[in-house]
Parts: C-alpha cells; structure tokens; sequence
C-alpha cells in the first residue's frame, strides 16, 4: 500500500504509539496515508478506537512475527 510518511513506534508500549501516531498525522495533509509500525499487541485495539474516535480512517491492520502493521488515512 502506498503511504505519505511512516511512523516507527516499535518498542513503545500504549499510550506511546496512539501519542506518536497524533503527532505524525498532524504533520501531513488532509486525505494522505501514515503507516504505522508496533510491537504493542494492545495497539489493534486502540488504533481501532483512535481511528473511531478521530475520524480517521484505519486502512489496514496486519501482523507478522509479533510486528503489528497500520495504515492510517488522515481525514
């Protein structure tokens, strides 16, 4: 999937990633992609619940050897 900026949150553990995730989606434009890269297992549930509760949208959630994989369209 094609994305405007990618965030490496890996090794934090919640709130981290959603507060990093904030961060990067402010700093691009509206309709771009921020992919998401974590090893938090709790980060499916709260991308889910960052995405309903901002607007944004949650493109995709992928996992692969404990690596957690989100890309995220800014509204």
């Amino acid at each position: 999937m094609n994305f405007d900026k990618e965030l490496d949150a890996r090794g934090l553990n919640c709130p981290l990633p959603i507060l990093r995730a904030k961060k990067s989606l402010a700093e691009v434009e509206s309709g771009q992609v921020l992919k998401i890269l974590s090893t938090d297992p709790g980060s499916v549930k709260d991308f889910a619940a960052f995405a309903k509760q901002t607007g944004n949208e949650l493109l995709s959630t992928a996992e692969a050897g404990g690596e957690f994989t989100f890309f995220m369209k800014k509204k």
